[in-house]
């Protein structure tokens, strides 16, 4: 950032003190849409590569996919079910860098950062855009997969099923989907306006922006609790499950640090601030203690295993598609 420059309230960089801010100079999505098709493609590339290793396993039969589904034997037959759950994984993966990025640029700055903050905010944007294409594609190609499944409808109710299942709320009623599917539709309805409220966030002022962007934690944790509700990878108490609990510990400890030590001297427990009031002080005391308590639990469930997840039976699950998921 050069001397005549300065960050507004969202830690933009702004037009030169005493001057008009120019219309250009508020970042585009026109602009950022152009930045993301490199990050985009190493989400491409990325969502090939786990969709090679998940059709390799199921053909090999070391799918955890065909433990719990053992009708989902060929991945020939299932493979727009593989590619669902590649694009969801990578889909994760890009959200787990956005969260990253974000909490970087509002925490405290790390004293040694190998990029400039104009580049993380970059990064950040990007990332985020690709998130919800990939949350996207994630659900479209799940759809897609459903529409082959119901053969014994005609097209138009094997579509409308296909769109309901994956898009309408409480729409499926199977298993453990009923709930974790409505869970994941959450993260996607929530991530697309607060992902692009960004860039109108000059129609409504940068204070009410913050105050919308904090909820993109919740898309994050919707995310990753859809995960480990519904992804067949880590449906087993075993390692993959481990490491993806494992993988929320940077999260939550930056989250603390960012609660502890914010950037704004406004949201610092040793002062109100301007306008604060008794009741936000509590608020923001509150979620610290919710923070710490989230990174012992996050400590507690790796180191004793105790992750949520089921028993692997000695006996093969049940043939049928969904009548093996049971709440």
């Amino acid at each position: 950032m050069t001397s005549d420059t300065r960050p507004d309230e969202d830690g933009a960089v702004g037009a030169p003190p005493g001057l008009p801010r120019p219309p250009g100079d508020r970042v585009a999505l026109r602009a950022d849409l152009r930045s993301a098709v490199p990050d985009a493609t190493a989400a491409v590339v990325v969502t090939a590569l786990v969709f090679v290793l998940l059709w390799a396993r199921m053909e090999s039969g070391a799918s955890d996919t065909v433990a719990v589904m053992p009708f989902m034997d060929d991945a020939r037959t299932y493979w727009m079910y593989l590619l669902s759950q590649a694009f969801g994984w990578s889909g994760l993966l890009w959200a787990w860098c956005t969260v990253i990025f974000g909490l970087l640029l509002s925490g405290p700055r790390p004293a040694r950062l190998p990029v400039s903050r104009q580049v993380l905010e970059r990064w950040h944007r990007t990332t985020s855009l690709t998130t919800m294409a990939l949350m996207f594609a994630h659900a479209l190609m799940f759809a897609a997969e459903l529409v082959r499944y119901e053969t014994a409808l005609d097209w138009a109710e094997r579509l409308w099923v296909g769109f309901a299942d994956s898009f309408v709320p409480l729409w499926y009623d199977s298993g453990t989907g009923r709930i974790a599917i409505p869970i994941g539709q959450g993260a996607l309805y929530l991530a697309v306006p607060l992902g692009l409220l960004f860039y109108v966030r000059h129609r409504f002022g940068p204070r009410t922006w913050r105050r919308l962007h904090r909820f993109v934690i919740v898309v994050y944790v919707l995310s990753v609790w859809h995960t480990l509700l519904y992804g067949t990878n880590v449906w087993y108490g075993e390692w993959p499950r481990t490491v993806l609990w494992l993988l929320q510990l940077p999260i939550a400890a930056l989250l603390l640090l960012r609660l502890m030590r914010p950037a704004r001297r406004a949201e610092r427990l040793d002062s109100l601030g301007e306008g604060a009031t008794r009741p936000g002080w509590w608020v923001r005391a509150a979620g610290r203690a919710v923070a710490g308590a989230v990174v012992i639990g996050l400590v507690i469930v790796v180191v004793s295993g105790r992750d949520g997840g089921r028993d692997r039976p000695a006996d093969p699950p049940a043939t049928a598609p969904h009548t093996q998921e049971t709440d």
